[in-house]
């Protein structure tokens, strides 16, 4: 496999492992949340509106994952360099 292939498949393995667990942290939340205002009805607005700070927050580790996946495949630094030591092996 070329170097660019690898490129590919480590993305999208980051992609995978960074947002499956995100998902789960997400679905545990929200889950939470929700017993928690169906425990006390009338704590609905600050219970609901900690869940969305803490979706959000969840949230950006995904977007993280994202922008790095992206770097890996588009704006590696270190391309010029491995094709490099590519080109020196052969």
């Amino acid at each position: 496999m070329d170097y660019f292939t690898w490129c590919i498949i480590t993305a999208g393995a980051a992609m995978t492992l960074g947002v499956v667990p995100t998902a789960l942290s997400q679905g545990m939340a929200l889950k939470s949340a929700l017993e928690g205002v169906a425990r006390n009805p009338n704590a609905s607005g600050k219970v609901l509106t900690t869940m969305l700070i803490g979706l959000a927050m969840i949230e950006s580790l995904a977007i993280y994952v994202f922008v790095v996946a992206m770097i890996v495949l588009v704006a590696n630094p270190f391309t010029d360099k491995v094709l490099q030591m590519l080109g020196a092996a052969h």
